[in-house]
């Protein structure tokens, strides 16, 4: 077994997958761990990115292997950071988007600034918040972000409102506007909910509409349950038929809050006790997969 092999065995790569790696990205056999290999992983490594989903990124991109570490990929970071994307979210816009390591991030970056300030009204500090959450946007062709913010214009959003929404859930800009238009009606006709609701999660929109929000809606009408979008999307379907039966009750972290009435009320407890505001960092690393398929796509084209 090559040095070059054994070392990335050793940071958790399956032995299985080195195969498909050679055939991906041979040279990275003749590469020098201590001058190449290693000094690339130590400084992912010290990033925040933990060395098992490093393994899995480099098995599935071997050609990560061959980034130019003093000339490519500092600079990038160091770019990365002066665009004010903070350095604990460096490693899950690196898992999101390796690519973000070699692509000339400067010019990228300072013509994707502009045109957010310019067309979607969004500062400096919520380019930066966007970039942290979903990466590929650097790559995203303008055209295509404008679709669905245009969209979101045309049915009575405000700009400042819709600024909001991309920077709480950038993968907005990268939904088809067909489906948008096909929740959105849903919302309004049988929902019949106020937009403002839509500011606050705007993630609705994330969700498909047969399989995940028309039946979840459903049961909770059946119950005469009233709750915020998030209480009864932002979960697993484990999570939400707890909720439903009133075997599991808890106040929403990461949405706006909600009421309920009927039997999942709580008695003698006041509602505000149960909305305890927490700072959680979130993680990004399970992004919803038909949304980066979307983004990778737009992205290639």
């Amino acid at each position: 077994m090559s040095t070059s092999v054994a070392h990335l065995v050793s940071i958790g790569v399956n032995p299985r997958d080195i195969v498909p790696m050679v055939t991906q990205y041979p040279y990275f056999l003749g590469m020098r761990v201590g001058t190449m290999i290693k000094p690339l992983v130590d400084y992912l490594v010290s990033l925040g990115l933990r060395k098992k989903i490093l393994a899995r990124m480099l098995a599935k991109r071997a050609y990560i292997l061959g980034y130019n570490l003093q000339e490519t990929v500092k600079p990038n970071i160091d770019c990365l950071i002066s665009f004010g994307i903070r350095t604990e979210f460096l490693a899950s816009a690196i898992a999101q988007f390796p690519q973000i390591l070699v692509l000339p991030s400067k010019a990228k970056l300072s013509s994707q600034q502009y045109f957010f300030n310019l067309k979607l009204k969004i500062d400096l500090e919520g380019f930066a918040r966007v970039i942290e959450k979903m990466p590929q946007i650097v790559s995203l062709n303008q055209h295509v972000i404008l679709k669905p913010v245009e969209f979101l214009l045309e049915w009575g959003m405000s700009s400042e409102d819709v600024a909001k929404m991309v920077v709480k859930c950038p993968q907005l800009v990268a939904l088809r506007v067909e489906c948008m238009k096909n929740s959105y009606y849903f919302f309004k006709s049988e929902m019949r909910r106020p937009l403002k609701e839509l500011v606050e999660f705007p993630e609705y929109f994330t969700y498909s509409l047969e399989p995940r929000i028309k039946p979840t809606y459903q049961k909770l009408q059946r119950k005469g349950i009233r709750s915020s979008l998030s209480w009864f999307l932002n979960c697993s379907d484990q999570r939400f038929e707890e909720r439903l039966q009133g075997n599991y009750i808890e106040s929403e972290s990461l949405g706006p809050s909600f009421c309920m009435v009927g039997s999942l009320s709580y008695q003698g407890t006041r509602l505000s006790q149960m909305r305890r505001k927490t700072r959680v960092m979130r993680k990004y690393f399970t992004d919803v997969l038909f949304l980066c398929n979307n983004v990778f796509v737009l992205v290639h084209n």
